[in-house]
């Protein structure tokens, strides 16, 4: 599902006369198989995030080769990187990102939207995913009226309804108290089981670690380990 080869990334910082390069990941080689959650452990500041933001093509390699779903995105412009996360990913956030002038249905609804789906097949499999995540009675309801726990199954939902193959997770659980934390652990487990969806998760928590096939860890952009999780 991910295949990402002697991947570098630096950063330029400085006047322009003087800058210099900060390194935040070096020669970094992974696969990530279909159908796997894998969880990716670090520090702040240990390059665990600009990873992630490097697959989902926010921002562009310094240096190595990408490939999601056998199609290489290494080169793809910015617009050819939104319109394949559209069709192939999916996004979950530690703060939700959800518009908060849309109700829960209308947050959901909005990748369907955006990928020309006509109105009755939206709506059919919008009021599908929000029974699939439990939320059936709250699509009226706004992001404010809705626990963190709600908003971040809404988040998921919206992730979901494009039946995209991979899910990229940033601190999904952040937000969260621990026993919704828990809950929230579980329904991934659930959701890869059922689904069949593959799972890339970045995180510092050692409980949402856990959950991985295999865990990876990065330390000063470096990978150091990956392996099966005990």
């Amino acid at each position: 599902m991910i295949q990402v080869k002697q991947l570098s990334h630096h950063f330029e910082i400085g006047k322009k006369s003087e800058k210099t390069k900060l390194s935040v990941l070096e020669d970094i080689n992974l696969d990530v198989k279909k159908g796997e959650i894998v969880t990716v452990v670090g520090k702040s500041g240990s390059g665990k995030s600009t990873l992630l933001n490097l697959i989902s093509g926010f921002i562009r390699p310094t240096q190595g080769a990408i490939w999601i779903n056998n199609i290489e995105v290494t080169d793809y412009t910015e617009k050819q990187f939104a319109d394949f996360r559209l069709h192939h990913m999916g996004f979950i956030f530690q703060n939700f990102q959800l518009i908060p002038s849309m109700t829960a249905y209308q947050n959901i609804e909005l990748p369907l939207i955006l990928n020309g789906v006509n109105e009755k097949d939206r709506e059919e499999r919008t009021k599908a995913i929000l029974e699939k995540v439990g939320l059936s009675k709250f699509g009226n309801h706004y992001p404010s009226e809705l626990s963190g726990g709600q908003q971040q199954r809404v988040s998921i939902a919206r992730a979901l309804v494009l039946n995209p193959p991979l899910i990229l997770a940033d601190e999904p659980t952040g937000s969260l108290d621990g026993e919704t934390e828990e809950e929230l652990l579980t329904f991934i487990q659930q959701l890869n089981k059922e689904l069949g969806v593959t799972f890339l998760i970045i995180t510092h928590d050692e409980e949402v670690a856990r959950i991985g096939n295999r865990t990876i860890t990065i330390r000063d952009g470096r990978l150091l380990e990956a392996g099966n999780v005990v």
